[in-house]
């Protein structure tokens, strides 16, 4: 069999790295090459401003080192007994690319990740060879993120650390059980183990930063995972309490949430098609209710019947409408944790809101040009010359404010993936 060339690998690896939805980059530590030194930046437009039509973010170089895996896991692709094409770069291939990519201005930075080839350490090695050489070499001063591998020597891992500027480990499920059903390779204690060993070695480096700051940095923009919806019967409430357990447990920036795909030759214990998109985005909708909002999981949870979220209510809605005796919350003397509760009011419109009512009552008008979601948040509150009357209490609210689900391409060409891009690339 011929060996692929670089356009070909690029074309494979690209392809089978869509799965792997933790990708962004946010929290980077600011650095360019203005002064004339290095080669590229974390600043300006590139980062996350490209998405594919489902949402995902494009404008990192997003590819596997290798989709060859050792692993037999039931929902994963690149699984060892699943008949797809393999190959495999090798540490100068993914260097080379990622400057090219860079210097045409397609990208801004790398997520690497790999399949577990002859043994964690050696495949972790790999990874670390691939960010060494991007910053040692090459004085490469854009943005990394490296999938670890959890199997792997925590020296490996503290030697990824020091070059990327994201490290992620993949907890894939919300269930034990299903994860040890599904993924048997995979040992659920030294997943957790590796999170909790990165979570302190990240923190022992912002503490010497805050002490000298000559410090070398570790991973300055944390460390992230991702949960695969609807691989098994997980419902989503279960899955959005293990994220909160992540969140506390291993001080994560971001849980990932990537609705599970059917792929080729698929295991009889796997479903047959995919879960609406859908769930994908109240999940995120629901993580940021806990982070950002001030709601607890119990009461996210409440306005969840059978743990599922309503494909046609965010849940925040479905919360109000599910407590309407908390309301109208009137907008010019309610506090910031109330008014975060009202459907259609986002954090940056709250504030705006705080701000602006210190100088005069705010009416309806007001409220649009401080640009909050007028039509969500009208049954909901009171403001200088308005109030909801029977609005509020119509058997017909939920109905009227629903919204049909769309459910949306899952996996639309990626630019990084298009033969036309990786040809003029490799130009």
């Amino acid at each position: 069999m011929a060996v692929p060339g670089t356009q070909e690998k690029l074309a494979i690896l690209a392809d089978a790295a869509k799965y792997d939805a933790s990708c962004a980059s946010s929290g980077a530590a600011k650095r360019d090459s203005r002064g004339g030194k290095g080669v590229g930046s974390t600043e300006g437009a590139g980062i996350c401003h490209a998405y594919t039509p489902d949402g995902r973010c494009v404008s990192l170089l997003k590819i596997l080192l290798t989709n060859y895996c050792m692993f037999d896991c039931a929902y994963c692709v690149n699984r060892i007994s699943s008949n797809v094409r393999r190959a495999r770069f090798s540490v100068d291939e993914v260097v080379k690319l990622t400057l090219d990519f860079y210097k045409r201005n397609y990208i801004e930075g790398l997520f690497l990740s790999s399949g577990i080839i002859r043994s964690p350490n050696h495949t972790m090695e790999e990874l670390v060879r691939v960010a060494r050489s991007l910053r040692e070499d090459h004085d490469f001063r854009g943005y990394i993120h490296l999938k670890t591998i959890p199997d792997a020597d925590p020296a490996l891992i503290e030697q990824a650390g020091l070059y990327a500027d994201r490290l992620s480990i993949n907890i894939e499920l919300a269930s034990d059980t299903s994860l040890n059903r599904l993924a048997p390779e995979k040992n659920v204690g030294e997943i957790r183990k590796a999170m909790g060993r990165l979570r302190l070695r990240i923190e022992d480096g912002h503490d010497a930063r805050k002490s000298s700051r000559h410090a070398p940095r570790f991973a300055p923009s944390g460390q992230s995972t991702q949960m695969i919806v609807g691989a098994d019967a997980s419902p989503d409430v279960e899955i959005l309490r293990s994220s909160v357990n992540l969140y506390a447990n291993y001080n994560l920036k971001r849980v990932y949430y990537s609705a599970f795909s059917p792929i080729p030759d698929a295991s009889a214990i796997l479903p047959l098609s995919a879960p609406p998109l859908i769930r994908e985005h109240r999940l995120y909708q629901a993580d940021w209710l806990f982070r950002y909002y001030g709601f607890s999981v119990d009461e996210i949870a409440s306005a969840a019947p059978g743990g599922m979220f309503d494909p046609a209510l965010d849940p925040k809605l479905a919360w109000a409408l599910a407590n309407r005796a908390l309301f109208p919350v009137d907008v010019n003397t309610a506090p910031r944790e109330m008014l975060l509760r009202v459907p259609g009011f986002g954090t940056k419109v709250v504030a705006r809101i705080l701000a602006g009512r210190r100088f005069q009552r705010l009416t309806l008008d007001d409220l649009k040009r401080l640009r909050a979601s007028i039509g969500k948040a009208c049954p909901f509150i009171e403001a200088a010359g308005w109030t909801p009357g029977a609005k509020l209490d119509s058997t017909h609210l939920a109905a009227r404010m629903a919204r049909p689900a769309q459910q949306l391409d899952l996996f639309a060409a990626a630019p990084v993936a298009s033969p036309v891009t990786a040809r003029l690339v490799l130009q």
